[in-house]
């Protein structure tokens, strides 16, 4: 670990020595400061749990993005999550009575960075943010309170204005658990690397996500894969939308076990705005010992809002879902307001047991440039007694300058 994190720093000291030589030239700008406020009511009902959870938090982030000089600038950012109403299990609290709402409070530094930014290369060195694709295999999880961030080396080269390619050292992650819990923050070995680029087909992405985890070996594992997204106009302002991806998943470096896995995403739709609709297949595989593994993923935005299947059931899972959304502009709400909703039907991979149903439906609005308001819900209707009933609904405003 200590080897791993000296050559971190010397590679921060070689992106600072080199990257001036091929750096923009100085344009001025200005630094500003970051005010990042989330309150967010949650409440959840699940069977089998004695109480329903009600929690009322507030995330604050406060921080400041120096001015940009010969391409570096940098930036630090604290983030403190209180909880105002705490009846539920943060996950480190000891209130395993009630539901599971995975924002512990706490308080930490969530991003400390130096970046640079060239004509066809850019360079990001310290705690930071990262997303990769849609998320899918590595977010932010920016959907809970505590948002998931990386100490990690991240490198972009531009070949053309269509092309990038991204790599990534990640040498430790600090996940949305908080440093307070035995899972907030994991030791990491891992290389990612991604390749974008736009085509007469659609937008093609294919990455090789190398994990290794020293804190979690079972989740380590190798993940090779591509995607294919675009959109073609039908006439009339309609157009056809769709999507594939393909990845296969294998046993990593410290993983206490052998597997070989598949990943499937298909999406088609229509849009015309203002509305678009989607139906999606998304399959998961399973070998009956354990299931494909996301462990860095942003997963609440994917196999339904109430968050059953974060961890993949050794059958794998099957989710087949239709998904529509629609945007309006009432004279009430001038800035416009937005309504999404989905129905999901969740089976083992292989298409055999059923695990059971969720609706997910969410209204979102701008209230000005900097405010912004949503109401969410999720409703689980489970098929087999271990995926039990749930019920989940979020209030939030949030503040951004």
């Amino acid at each position: 670990m200590r080897i791993r994190r000296t050559l971190l720093s010397l590679f921060a000291v070689a992106v600072a020595v080199v990257a001036p030589a091929t750096a923009l030239a100085a344009e001025p700008s200005a630094g500003h400061f970051i005010i990042d406020a989330r309150l967010r009511y949650e409440a959840v009902t699940q069977d089998g749990v004695a109480r329903d959870a009600d929690a009322l938090t507030l995330r604050t982030r406060l921080g400041y993005e120096t001015p940009v000089w010969s391409g570096f600038k940098a930036l630090v950012e604290a983030e403190n999550v209180t909880a105002i109403v705490d009846d539920y299990n943060s996950t480190i609290n000891l209130k395993g009575a009630y539901p599971v709402v995975a924002d512990p409070e706490g308080t930490e530094i969530n991003r400390a960075q130096i970046s640079w930014t060239g004509e066809s290369a850019a360079a990001v060195v310290g705690r930071q943010r990262i997303i990769l694709g849609n998320a899918r295999f590595v977010g932010n999880v920016g959907f809970r309170q505590n948002e998931q961030t990386f100490d990690a080396v991240r490198l972009d080269f531009r070949s053309s204005a269509a092309t990038t390619f991204t790599y990534a050292y990640i040498d430790r992650v600090h996940r949305v658990f908080g440093p307070d819990s035995p899972q907030g923050e994991w030791d990491s070995d891992s290389h990612l690397l991604q390749f974008e680029t736009k085509t007469p087909a659609g937008q093609l992405t294919g990455y090789a996500y190398l994990m290794a985890f020293e804190s979690a070996p079972a989740q380590s594992n190798a993940t090779l894969g591509g995607r294919l997204a675009g959109a073609r106009p039908l006439g009339d302002g309609y157009f056809a939308t769709y999507a594939v991806e393909y990845a296969r998943q294998t046993d990593y470096r410290n993983s206490p076990a052998a597997f070989d896995l598949d990943y499937l995403a298909l999406s088609g739709g229509i849009k015309k705005d203002p509305w678009w609709v989607a139906i999606d297949l998304e399959r998961l595989d399973g070998d009956g010992v354990r299931g494909f593994r996301t462990p860095l993923a942003t997963l609440h935005a994917f196999q339904g809002w109430a968050d059953v299947f974060l961890n993949t059931p050794a059958d794998g899972v099957r989710d087949i879902d239709l998904r529509a959304g629609l945007a309006l502009k009432p004279a009430v709400l001038p800035r416009g307001v937005k309504i999404q909703a989905a129905v999901h039907d969740f089976s083992q991979a292989d298409g055999g047991d059923r695990y059971g149903r969720e609706l997910d439906l969410v209204v979102s609005a701008p209230l000005t440039d900097q405010l912004s308001a949503e109401i969410k819900g999720a409703w689980f209707d489970g098929a087999q007694p271990a995926y039990a009933d749930r019920g989940k609904i979020w209030l939030t405003l949030e503040f951004r300058y």
